[in-house]
């Protein structure tokens, strides 16, 4: 069904389930508009991949997606594919294309102590693009880097029924409470704010915890436009439907954790 142009088409892409956590802050500001979500669960995780692989992959997901979803707006809800992909994918993809990347600038902004914490996957915390981003909107802040790609690896067994280990999350977090003088700290992925409550309750003293789903539902409403006559709290589709790019052993589980957030129906995309 082709969308009204009351209500855009709102396509949040990821390798995982971290998007979900965009989606829900897009979703909350832009409640007329209809969404889907898509995650790469074949290539799944996109951390681990070099360069060149990664533009290549997001490059063949984003265009069967667009093919067989025809979105008016899509959203890569990736800082690891945002940071390395999106200038290819915004040089000929015709749709308004919007990336996400670690939230250094707000939490500069917020801290007073100009120590802040950066927790990103490996791949992120250590992009040149990151360092661009501390270089331009923190130059006169320590800080504190910690890559984890076990985080991620936790965040998708909460989806599935797992709930996190509070010992485990406080050991990944503890370096960067090392220095006394930290007072913001940054999720610098998009599955970091699925275990947002538990890594605060991990957590030796409190922080603000930064994120980018704020400023990304901000973008998309540049592109969404104004509300229909009438839109109210509810979404054009309460329930959203859900795209995946492969099938495994652990795929039922997936299926079932996206269900209870509010997809109702979870298709199979063939790739060419």
């Amino acid at each position: 069904m082709v969308p009204s142009p009351c209500h855009p088409k709102v396509l949040v892409f990821d390798s995982g389930v971290g998007g979900l956590s965009i989606l829900a802050e897009v979703r909350a500001r832009l409640p007329w508009c209809s969404y889907v979500y898509a995650c790469d669960n074949q290539a799944f995780p996109y951390g681990t991949k070099g360069e060149e692989e990664l533009v290549a992959r997001v490059d063949a997901v984003l265009k069967g997606l667009i093919a067989a979803v025809d979105p008016d707006i899509v959203v890569i809800a990736c800082n690891t594919a945002s940071t390395v992909a999106l200038p290819h994918i915004r040089s000929h993809f015709a749709k308004p294309v919007v990336g996400v990347v670690p939230a250094i600038k707000p939490a500069a902004l917020l801290s007073k102590t100009r120590v802040i914490g950066l927790l990103a996957t490996p791949a992120t915390v250590h992009r040149p693009y990151t360092q661009w981003l501390i270089d331009e909107f923190a130059p006169d802040c320590t800080v504190i880097r910690v890559g984890s790609a076990e985080l991620v690896a936790i965040a998708e067994a909460k989806l599935r029924g797992h709930p996190p280990d509070p010992r485990v999350l406080a050991e990944i977090i503890a370096p960067l409470f090392a220095n006394p003088h930290t007072d913001a700290l940054v999720l610098a992925c998009t599955h970091f704010p699925l275990l947002r409550g538990e890594l605060e309750a991990a957590a030796p003293r409190p922080v603000h915890w930064v994120d980018s789903g704020e400023a990304i539902a901000r973008r998309v409403a540049s592109f969404a436009g104004e509300p229909p006559p009438g839109a109210g709290n509810e979404t054009a589709n309460a329930t959203f439907p859900c795209w995946l790019t492969g099938s495994n052993g652990d795929t039922a589980a997936l299926v079932a954790g996206l269900r209870a957030l509010g997809a109702d129906t979870v298709r199979m995309l063939e790739l060419r």
